[in-house]
């Protein structure tokens, strides 16, 4: 069994990843861009968040520039994909190698610590909340606020011109849609909402490392298809919700298999379950269609 800071830890962590999901649904999902560049603006949001903080700025202006910063990432990203024609994979890999040392730049060492500084988290301490409850009641309010607009956008012309340009960009630019411009604004989103979650991983951490966006895509990718396992994607609410639902199971699938004596793993096997988890969540939807039909098959 969790204890209770375990549990509360692992619901603080798959909330922050819960963005990391919406972010990847908008490139992968509506969009069908396969965007590598997450695992260099997650980090970018919490260099740019820690070295303004410790600068002096408020946590909350320091974490819109974060935002910021990680739609600016998303923007080269998109660029270099609709102007000079390189492939959105590529496009995205050259962004993320790039970031790494961008990132090195603006914290001038690997690592930054924020544990005597304040953060958006500060003022929420003065609840009379348990430490390991704050974060998850703010991070909620904060993931509850970014799906209500994403909800809101995508039913907005803009945002069904974006999904249009997903499904079918041919047909869109037929009905005068201007998919490159499309791109742009998705993939900047996307790189946006990555930004914010690193912030706020970083504040709630107490320190921001150049390193802390390793994996983070196959995290991402792990939360949404999970997920959509869990809720099925038939409405872009459902959809947004999945990406939620999938981060926090996944948090809570990691916690658990890391605590329980009898599986014997350890801190080093994090990788290893992140992989069988992600191959678990491709597979099992696939697996429990195929059983359904042959169940109707053999009623038949």
């Amino acid at each position: 069994m969790l204890s209770n800071i375990a549990f509360y830890g692992a619901l603080e962590t798959g909330l922050i990843y819960g963005l990391v999901a919406f972010g990847i649904y908008l490139s992968f999902r509506v969009l069908d861009f396969p965007d590598l560049t997450v695992d260099g603006s997650f980090p970018l949001g919490a260099a740019v968040a820690a070295m303004l903080i410790i600068a002096g700025w408020n946590p909350w202006l320091a974490t819109g520039a974060a935002i910021l910063a990680g739609m600016a990432a998303g923007t080269v990203t998109a660029l270099l994909n609709v102007k000079l024609k390189i492939l959105n994979l590529l496009a995205s890999i050259l962004t993320m190698i790039a970031l790494y040392s961008i990132n090195l730049r603006i914290m001038g060492r690997p690592n930054v610590a924020l544990l005597m500084e304040d953060t958006v988290l500060t003022p929420w301490y003065n609840l009379g909340l348990e430490y390991h409850q704050v974060s998850v009641l703010l991070f909620t309010l904060v993931i509850g606020a970014t799906l209500f607009l994403l909800w809101r956008f995508m039913k907005s012309e803009i945002g069904l011109a974006m999904r249009a340009t997903g499904a079918n960009a041919r047909m869109a630019r037929a009905q005068g849609i201007a998919t490159g411009g499309m791109i742009i604004l998705g993939v900047a989103v996307s790189n946006g909402l990555v930004g914010l979650a690193g912030a706020l991983f970083a504040q709630s951490q107490g320190a921001a490392d150049v390193t802390m966006g390793v994996g983070v895509i196959v995290i991402g990718l792990a939360s949404l298809i999970g997920g959509e396992a869990v809720i099925t994607p038939t409405s872009v609410f459902r959809a947004l919700l999945a990406c939620v639902v999938g981060a926090i199971i996944y948090r809570l699938a990691i916690a658990f298999a890391l605590n329980a004596d009898v599986l014997g793993l350890k801190a080093q096997d994090l990788n290893l379950i992140t992989a069988v988890l992600v191959t678990l969540a491709i597979v099992l939807p696939g697996a429990r269609v195929s059983l359904m039909n042959k169940f109707k098959r053999r009623k038949a």
